[in-house]
């Protein structure tokens, strides 16, 4: 009967010491995504620490601070190639300074895709074509120019 009561007893303090236990656990992630909840900024800081730090296990990102975006509706962006396999949920990472576009999928821990992508203006042309006039830089021809074409010198 004495065995029975300290068996009894060492599992009512194993039992209370657990439930103490996964009490505090439970409060402290609840105290923890009510700050997140009232700082979104922080939450979404947080969320991309977490993004690029699952995607440098995988490959090595480029220079620069990311922008990172998530997938909210795939339907509207299926016209786009890079967004073909495009889930929502998907994160899309993307580094202006190295132009280059990242889609990972967090659930499966994987990148989608990995395309180079063109910041600006479409219409604007790679510095080599531009020319300048009269020697003002703010001045540049954005229309195609005719040159002169010589006549290859012929020898008799």
């Amino acid at each position: 009967m004495a065995k029975f009561k300290t068996l009894s007893m060492i599992l009512f303090v194993l039992l209370f010491a657990a439930s103490v236990g996964g009490g505090y656990y439970y409060y402290d992630k609840y105290t923890k995504v009510q700050a997140l909840l009232s700082n979104p900024q922080e939450a979404a800081k947080i969320e991309t620490e977490e993004v690029l730090k699952n995607v440098s296990k995988l490959m090595e990102l480029p220079a620069g601070e990311p922008t990172v975006a998530t997938v909210l509706d795939r339907d509207k962006l299926q016209d786009q190639e890079f967004f073909r396999k495009a889930e929502n949920g998907d994160k899309v990472i993307i580094f202006a300074e190295s132009k280059i576009a990242i889609l990972y999928r967090l659930s499966l821990n994987k990148i989608i895709a990995f395309a180079p992508i063109s910041i600006g203006d479409p219409q604007e042309q790679p510095e080599d074509q531009q020319e300048v006039l009269d020697g003002q830089p703010e001045e540049l021809i954005t229309e195609p120019v005719e040159l002169p074409t010589q006549e290859p010198e012929t020898t008799q």
